[in-house]
């Protein structure tokens, strides 16, 4: 059958802080959103190849297979023994000379702690975890170009995306999450649901078209935390990640 966009594209669970699995609902129209917004800020093309090494159980693996598909490039899957050992994964990159990978801090420091020494002609994205300044100091010279990039699973893989930089790296500094992808309006708010001056810490709201269909079969739990707030005249619902956050000045978002 066609796909429509409101429907379901996929089922995934995530226990979150109460070890009792969720599974959330995401749409075709969630994804295309998701896909469309990063090939227009990554600027992925035709000519570039995804190294993927992502499991199925974890919804960043989405970018990895369906982002070089929609752009006519190329994606390179490795195997599960391969993405679990530092020195076959340097080796295969070696070989395979991908123009971007993704993968959570800890896989980059296993590839770091391989002697990897990087590429000038691969992008690297980093999420699923907080991105250590030092760590991104360490990345910063082997890659093309270095995101840090933020999202729960609830509002489909990736929400925020910051190039790091130089000026990100320092001692004392706390790597940005960044600014919003297309159409994700945001909200930082306190206890009572009002909006916190800039450089003020609040829970971190995120609405738009990224913002999933909820849990499956538990609607007391959607109803908890994917809310409504006509107040703000921003249609749809927006999902409470629980996460902390600030505005800086310069209109970048921190993870606090």
């Amino acid at each position: 059958p066609a796909a429509r966009a409101d429907g379901a594209a996929y089922v995934i669970y995530t226990s979150g802080s109460t070890g009792r699995p969720k599974g959330v609902q995401v749409s075709h129209g969630n994804v295309t959103n998701f896909l469309f917004a990063m090939r227009s800020l990554l600027g992925f093309g035709a000519n570039d190849s995804m190294y993927a090494v992502t499991t199925l159980s974890f919804d960043i693996a989405v970018l990895e297979l369906y982002l070089p598909l929609i752009c006519g490039g190329t994606v390179i899957v490795a195997d599960a023994a391969t993405a679990a050992d530092g020195q076959a994964l340097r080796a295969d990159l070696s070989r395979c000379q991908p123009t971007w990978m993704q993968a959570t801090p800890a896989s980059w420091q296993l590839l770091l702690a391989a002697g990897w020494t990087g590429s000038a002609q691969m992008s690297i994205l980093c999420g699923g975890e907080a991105l250590p300044s030092t760590l991104a100091a360490q990345m910063l010279p082997c890659c093309r170009a270095l995101w840090n990039v933020y999202g729960p699973t609830e509002t489909t893989v990736w929400s925020l995306a910051h190039q790091v930089g130089p000026q990100d790296v320092g001692e004392q500094s706390v790597v940005p999450i960044g600014r919003p992808i297309a159409n994700t309006p945001l909200l930082v708010l306190d206890r009572h649901r009002q909006l916190v001056p800039d450089g003020t810490p609040g829970e971190l709201y995120i609405g738009g078209l990224g913002v999933s269909q909820g849990y499956r079969g538990r609607a007391d739990l959607t109803a908890e935390r994917f809310v409504h707030l006509p107040e703000f005249a921003i249609a749809g619902a927006f999902y409470r990640t629980g996460d902390l956050v600030r505005w800086r000045r310069d209109g970048v978002m921190e993870f606090l």
